[in-house]
């Protein structure tokens, strides 16, 4: 299995999972753990794989650049919408 093979994470149980690298948190971690909202509301997108690695390949923020693409197809169309 490589690191991105989740569908054969996904079928292993939970006993079946090495988790021997992952530190144990202990309560002085919750202690001074904060809980911090985003500014901006967080969506998932489905993107077809060319299209990702062509934003990819273009280098830099590359969700500034999709929010950028998005924002001016959205201003382009505000007139025929609705």
């Amino acid at each position: 299995m490589n690191a991105t093979d989740l569908a054969a994470l996904d079928r292993k149980t939970d006993a079946e999972i090495d988790t021997s690298d992952i530190p144990v948190l202990r309560n002085e971690f919750f202690a001074q753990a904060q809980w911090e909202m985003p500014e901006q509301p967080v969506v998932t997108l489905a993107v077809d794989a060319d299209v990702l690695e062509w934003f990819k390949a273009q280098g830099g923020d590359l969700r500034r650049r999709l929010n950028v693409a998005l924002r001016i197809y959205a201003d382009a169309h505000k007139e025929s919408a609705g």
